[in-house]
């Protein structure tokens, strides 16, 4: 059975593979290896092998892995749902936030962050399948909310990002991408500083890379299967 450090390397290869198919440098995409209901014992594992970007969803689990794992330097990104309640502990203990989807909860970040800290690295959700079971905002209420979290200072608008109805066809795969990415460069377009499109999982990657994804979040790929957190 492959460890999870060639699984690892087996997804960068993937990344390598697929980048340069469109025509783009591999390190013009990051991987974001997708640590959710994992331990820190297997993060441990994937540091070694060279992973320094680490993605969780469930606040209360990542809180207990950055404690173990303080001596590592590890980037934190948190890509899950935000309830209002957590946003002070998100914005203490996470250098980015992928998941921004709303004007209060970008309020409540900007006064969390402290002055000590660099600003908050945050990306906007788009909900660009606009399935009614998932977080993120409506395409055409983007441009407001970028305009709105742009002026809070503690916080720093790195891009969008973006987790598409589910298909195993590529052709529908880059549809949903090329709709994000769109809506990324009209913000181009306006004068944004933008440099990221956090899109592409495990199943569906290369579809995101071809439409410009910088940073890819795989979980399964790299961990494999994982168990429900029973800690959120």
């Amino acid at each position: 059975m492959d460890t999870i450090g060639e699984r690892w390397q087996a997804v960068r290869s993937r990344i390598e593979t697929a980048a340069l198919a469109a025509g783009r440098t591999p390190g013009s995409v990051h991987l974001l290896a997708v640590s959710k209901a994992h331990t820190a014992s297997e993060l441990r594992k994937v540091y070694a092998a060279g992973q320094r970007k680490f993605g969780e969803n469930y606040l209360q689990e990542a809180l207990d892995k950055q404690q173990e794992l303080q001596e590592l330097d590890i980037e934190w990104h948190f890509i899950g749902p935000i309830q209002s309640n957590k946003t002070q502990p998100i914005a203490r203990h996470f250098d980015w936030v992928h998941s921004v989807d709303r004007s209060k909860i970008a309020d409540r970040l900007n006064a969390a962050r402290s002055m000590e800290l660099p600003r908050l690295q945050v990306c906007i959700q788009v909900n660009i399948s606009e399935e009614t079971s998932k977080s993120g905002i409506a395409i055409q209420d983007v441009m407001a909310l970028a305009a709105y979290i742009q002026q809070l200072p503690r916080l720093q608008l790195r891009g969008l990002m973006t987790i598409p109805a589910p298909t195993t066809d590529p052709m529908q795969q880059q549809a949903q991408f090329h709709a994000v990415r769109q809506i990324y460069n009209q913000l181009l377009a306006q004068g944004y500083a933008l440099d990221t499109l956090s899109m592409g999982m495990s199943e569906d990657f290369p579809a995101a890379i071809l439409e410009g994804a910088t940073i890819v979040r795989v979980g399964s790929a790299i961990f494999g299967p994982r168990i429900k957190s029973t800690v959120e």
